[in-house]
């Protein structure tokens, strides 16, 4: 059984010693390990992968709670395997609707086999949706859109969630959130082709450029923004010379964002990819 754990703290000493040697004593494979010190946040950070027997998981999540207590760290231990019928989905949104009611639909019709645990805005904009589709609604997020990453992760394990859907959802989530639910556990949709086009305007920047061929990305999360090696799927459309941004606006919003989403989230869902060492692979049988 492939089993993700992750570890996320103030930075200290010997904070790594205690679940290495738990998890080789109890004789896991690893197959992944990577730690990170965030200096200006004083942030230690840990993700280990390791191949463990499926009946030892409670034991496992207990030790590493223990660990957690003593070290002040906060402990997440996960596998794609123990929900991979029907993982559990929560749906981060902001403003635009289209992203996550063509979500929404993919999985009432069964093309996405994922349950849609939770939705969470930091506008209320999306509301509507999650009351359409019978999803729990939680608005997390202050007269300006911030959001508290702290109460976003409680949410996202209260509904004991597998994947978080980043659905146009305009916030960056902070290295410790990124940590917390890494090794391919957050999806996000970026409305432009990247590398090429990162940021916030994308579309106007391609437009910009005089370009005929605009796109979309849906990618793994990982704290560098954008950074674009984490590419699940992408898909275009192209336009005639001459084009009002207006209607590249119009095509890549209402259409072409969707469907990349979808697709990209189904390849997850499915397990046709996998991320590892902050790159995507297709997942061997």
């Amino acid at each position: 059984m492939q089993i993700i754990i992750t570890a996320v703290g103030p930075d200290n000493v010997r904070l790594v010693d205690p679940i290495i040697h738990y998890v080789t004593g109890e004789g896991a494979n690893i197959a992944e390990v990577q730690m990170y010190d965030h200096d200006d946040e004083n942030l230690f950070a840990m993700l280990l992968r390791i191949e463990f027997p499926a009946e030892q998981m409670e034991r496992l999540r207990s030790a590493m709670k223990e660990i957690g207590e003593l070290k002040n760290l906060s402990i997440r231990v996960w596998s794609p395997d123990e929900r991979a019928a029907r993982p559990r989905l929560a749906i981060c949104v902001t403003y635009r609707q289209e992203p996550p009611l063509a979500l929404l639909r993919a999985i009432r019709d069964g093309q996405i086999k994922a349950e849609p645990a939770v939705m969470v805005g930091n506008r209320g904009a999306c509301r509507g949706l999650a009351e359409q589709f019978g999803v729990d609604w939680h608005m997390i997020g202050n007269e300006k859109g911030a959001v508290d990453d702290e109460r976003l992760v409680d949410v996202f394990d209260q509904y004991e969630v597998d994947y978080v859907i980043l659905a146009r959802y305009m916030r960056v989530l902070s290295a410790g959130a990124c940590w917390k639910y890494a090794g391919g556990r957050i999806i996000n949709l970026h409305h432009g082709l990247l590398p090429s086009f990162p940021g916030l305007r994308p579309y106007h920047d391609a437009f910009a450029s005089r370009m005929l061929t605009y796109g979309a990305t849906c990618h793994f999360i990982v704290p560098e923004l954008d950074a674009g090696n984490q590419i699940i799927h992408q898909s275009t459309f192209t336009v005639p010379p001459g084009p009002q941004l207006e209607e590249v606006l119009r095509l890549g919003q209402e259409d072409n964002e969707p469907r990349c989403l979808v697709e990209g989230v189904r390849r997850v869902v499915d397990r046709e990819v996998q991320l590892r060492f902050h790159r995507v692979a297709a997942r061997r049988a």
